[in-house]
């Protein structure tokens, strides 16, 4: 884990944050999910139908769970679902967001106050389907979240420089014809430079290429504070 300057910052202020999806740790349990190969069980047939992934997804969940969770440097299998992310060279494998799955329409919600800083519909097989990005400022400190697989409703009326209360409901889990075609979630990421791209920004990287983009997406849980509550797969009854 590479520990910048932005890591640090958005640590200090950890309890500061609201949450991005509804969750009390009181009551509502959270499965991190595996997607790397040691996950035998998502078999490439699975992976090549969204709807039997979805129906995957939620066997896993069943009723005990109320979230999915995980992902954040996983090196991940699931990519190849999808041939956005081949390369000549070398795929792209590496997540550097966390993802959330849950339902259809779950509301997600401003962590802090911001600025739309821009919005697209990235409608390719596997890619980010309705896609929004939110600029911050903390301590005079400018960084992003991208809030990605999407709601097309959440882009109506939607305009760049918009302000975002910390707290506002704002978006919601997509269905798989607005979403990427994947499973309902919510993938949540952390952007420290743009580099002047608008709407989009890449949440897969190439393993070679690992410690750039992650220096530059420091660890989405240091906003959402949710996989201290995580089960892990192993202890799943």
């Amino acid at each position: 884990m590479l520990l910048t300057p932005l890591y640090h910052l958005l640590q200090k202020h950890s309890e500061e944050y609201h949450r991005v999806v509804n969750f009390d740790p009181a009551k509502d349990q959270l499965l991190q999910l595996d997607f790397t190969a040691a996950n035998t069980a998502l078999t490439p047939e699975i992976l090549a139908d969204t709807d039997a992934f979805a129906q995957y997804i939620d066997q896993q969940l069943g009723t005990k769970y109320r979230y999915g969770i995980g992902g954040y440097a996983e090196h991940r299998t699931i990519y190849s679902r999808s041939s956005k992310f081949d390369g000549a060279e070398e795929p792209r494998r590496l997540h550097l967001g966390i993802d959330i799955w849950g339902l259809v329409d779950t509301p997600v919600f401003a962590p802090l106050g911001g600025y739309v800083h821009s919005f697209s519909f990235n409608n390719f097989f596997g890619d980010y389907g309705a896609t929004i990005i939110l600029h911050h400022q903390l301590e005079g400190v400018s960084f992003n979240t991208l809030y990605g697989h999407l709601s097309l409703r959440d882009l109506e009326g939607l305009r760049e420089g918009q302000y975002i209360n910390r707290g506002v409901e704002f978006a919601h889990f997509g269905p798989a014809k607005e979403n990427g075609y994947w499973p309902a979630h919510l993938h949540f990421q952390i952007v420290s430079n743009m580099h002047e791209k608008k709407g989009d920004y890449r949440g897969v990287c190439k393993y070679s290429e690992r410690d750039k983009y992650l220096e530059n997406s420091p660890d989405p849980d240091l906003i959402l504070n949710m996989m201290q509550y995580a089960v892990q797969p192993s202890q799943k009854n």
